[in-house]
Order: C-alpha cells, then sequence, then structure tokens
C-alpha cells in the first residue's frame, strides 16, 4: 500500500495505539495506506522497526465487558522507520509525496518547546513544531495537496496548540504569507484526545524472544476526534475512533477520573506503603475508599456537564484492577504538585460550589502532604 502517514515518534504508545488502529482499518478494507515513522531522538527504535519488516504484536490484557482476555494483534502498518538526525532528505521527500496524506505525533512537552536557533535550511531543526514547519514548507514548495494533522500529545486542544507554534517559526523564517494561509486554514488540524494505558511487555512472554518490538496495551482505547468546524473531515473508522463536536469533556473526564484517582491514591497510599495501584485495589479498605471517592465525590462534579461520567467512572474500576498492569505509585507520584493542580483541586472546589461544603474523600487525600 502507498505510504499515507507520516508520524513523529517511535515509541511504544503510538505504535500500540495510532498504527494498530490503521491496521485495524487496512484489515478491514479501507485501504489507509502504510506508517513511515520518523524517530527524532537517538535511540534504536528505527532499525528494531527496519529489521522487522513483517511487523511486531501488541499484547491487549485485561477486562473487555468484564471478562478477562488476552489477545495477540498483529501490526503491519509501518512500512519503514527514518532517523531525522541522518535522514533528513529522505523525511522531505516523504513530505513531497502525493500520495501522502496524515501527519501523526507524540511528542514530550519539552518537545513543544521552540528554539530560536532552528532555521528552515537545518537538516534537522531541532524542535518538532520546527520540524513539521519545514515538511509542511517542503510540501507546499511542492505544490501537494494539504495535510491532515492529528498530533497525540496528552494537551488540551493540541492540534491548535501545535498549529500556532508551526505558524510561528514559519512567520520568524520570513516565509510567504501564502504559505501561512496554505498551512494554517488550508491544512486541517484535528484537535483530539487520546485514551490508552501502554506498557512494557513481560520478558517472560513466549512472543518476546523473537518480537523486540512486543508492547502491551490495555483493552480499553478511545481516540476522541473533534469535528472541525464548517470542514468535511475524512479520516479512516475504527472502533476506538469517535468523531465528536468537542472533546474538551472528554479531557475533562480522563483527568478528572483516571488520572484523578492515579493521583489521589498517592496522595493516600504512598507513605502507607503501598506500591503499586493493583496493590490499593487489592486491599478492602484502600478499594472501598477510591470507589467511594470516584463516585460519591468525582462524578457528581462531571455528570451535569460530561456525558457518560458513570459510565466512564465504571470502565476505569476495570482499566485500574488491571491484573496484567503494575503501574507504580512512584511513577505516578513524578511532578506531584503539578498534578495535584491539575487533577484534584479543581474537582475539590466544583465540589464545595455544588454542594456548600468540602469533599471528605479528596480532602483526606489533598491533607496528606508532598510526596517524599
Amino acid at each position: 500500500m502507498p505510504e499515507t502517514i507520516l508520524q513523529f515518534g517511535a515509541g511504544r504508545f503510538l505504535r500500540a495505539f495510532a498504527d494498530r488502529f490503521v491496521q485495524h482499518a487496512n484489515d478491514a478494507g479501507q485501504a489507509v495506506g502504510q506508517v513511515v515513522v520518523v524517530q527524532s531522538t537517538p535511540g534504536a527504535r528505527a532499525d528494531l522497526l527496519n529489521a522487522q519488516p513483517d511487523g511486531y504484536h501488541v499484547l491487549v490484557r485485561g477486562y473487555e465487558d468484564g471478562e478477562l482476555i488476552e489477545r495477540a494483534e498483529l501490526v503491519r502498518s509501518v512500512s519503514r522507520a527514518l532517523t531525522a538526525q541522518s535522514q533528513w532528505a529522505e523525511v522531505l521527500a516523504v513530505a513531497r509525496s502525493p500520495e501522502l496524506r496524515y501527519v501523526v505525533s507524540n511528542a514530550t512537552e519539552a518537545g513543544y518547546a521552540v528554539d530560536a536557533a532552528d532555521r528552515a535550511a537545518d537538516a534537522p531543526p531541532r524542535s518538532m513544531p520546527a520540524k513539521l514547519a519545514r515538511v509542511l514548507w517542503e510540501r507546499f514548495q511542492a505544490g501537494a495537496v494539504p495535510l491532515v494533522l492529528l498530533p497525540c500529545e496528552l494537551f488540551e486542544r493540541n492540534a491548535a496548540r501545535l498549529r500556532e507554534l508551526v505558524l510561528g517559526e514559519a512567520e520568524r523564517w520570513a516565509l510567504p504569507e501564502a504559505f501561512a494561509e496554505w498551512a494554517g486554514d488550508q491544512c486541517l488540524w484535528l484537535n483530539n484526545l487520546v485514551d490508552c494505558i501502554i506498557t512494557s511487555p513481560p520478558p517472560e512472554h513466549p512472543l518476546a524472544a523473537g518480537d523486540k518490538l512486543l508492547v502491551c496495551a490495555e483493552p480499553y482505547a478511545l481516540w476522541a476526534v473533534e469535528r472541525p468546524a464548517g470542514r468535511a473531515l475524512d479520516l479512516f473508522r475504527d472502533s476506538a475512533i469517535r468523531v465528536v463536536d468537542d472533546v474538551n469533556p472528554y479531557y475533562l473526564r480522563k483527568v478528572r477520573i483516571l488520572n484523578g484517582l492515579h493521583t489521589a491514591m498517592v496522595c493516600k497510599f504512598f507513605k502507607a506503603g503501598f506500591e503499586t495501584v493493583q496493590q490499593v485495589l487489592a486491599d478492602r479498605a484502600a478499594a472501598r475508599w477510591v470507589r467511594d471517592l470516584v463516585f460519591e465525590e468525582v462524578v457528581p462534579t462531571l455528570a451535569y456537564r460530561v456525558e457518560g461520567a458513570a459510565e466512564f467512572a465504571d470502565q476505569t474500576w476495570d482499566r485500574l484492577r488491571n491484573p496484567f498492569l503494575e503501574h507504580r505509585l512512584s511513577d505516578i507520584a513524578l511532578h506531584h504538585a503539578d498534578k495535584v493542580r491539575v487533577r484534584l483541586l479543581p474537582t475539590y472546589e466544583d465540589y464545595k460550589k455544588l454542594f456548600g461544603r468540602p469533599p471528605r474523600r479528596l480532602t483526606e487525600a489533598l491533607s496528606g502532604g508532598t510526596v517524599p
């Protein structure tokens, strides 16, 4: 199949999420095409992808419709991987291709930081926004059709944010106004929310010896894509992809329920000696505390403005108790103060406004002090 997707990011999330859904769509006869992966940071992932032309496996393990399942899915949607540092000319060749339709990315917050030293002539520029600006400039000069951009970073209004950064690079590089109009208005920037827990595989799994790219995913997956106002949306289909009018409620319920429970568990149970989310939920009293927190204090603050808040909380409970995950509280505790500010404090304030009193369990979590 033709190479229709340029993907910035070779990590396990995109391989087990976006690339898997492309494979699903291809298997269903949608002929989406293949993915060219660009690795921006040093590492062996590009070499591993090229060394496995027959694909890699994603182990899907956990609760699905109340039943514990495990299945291996073969992903063959990646045609090749390029390293930006040594193969930038090949990346730009893909940018010029008339068959290219989509750009997908998954960068960190640091990856979004622009570098004042970046220039359009660099091979490559350092920051991800500058790399994307250069790719789009190359395509514009080739006279190729505009692209659909799907940045999968966990930022609010991720596509709008990336669009602003790219147009800022174009202005700084003094590129023509016609390019800014083409990139900013004719290309389709789709705000979206990605939600799926992706983890490393168990080293003892039978597939691990022969598949160096083996990765694990939970059964739950959501890719909520915001419908662009006044524009037609031609996007491949998968059961995990949901086209919505506004992605903000989906972002809100994920941050307040799934991420909020993770951070609340750190506040309440980390100092008490619990090491993983699964250990917390295996303890009867601790599990009851978490369940009461979500259904009595978090869901009531969302139910009037987010569709399916209680249903999502039920799904989250199955996700948290997935026995195949070893989600360490010490990992969740990284950047704890920022997470408390975003994930817990707004729920606390909303609850007080709604009910005229502070939420008991959330108050207890917030009074637990800082994480050492």
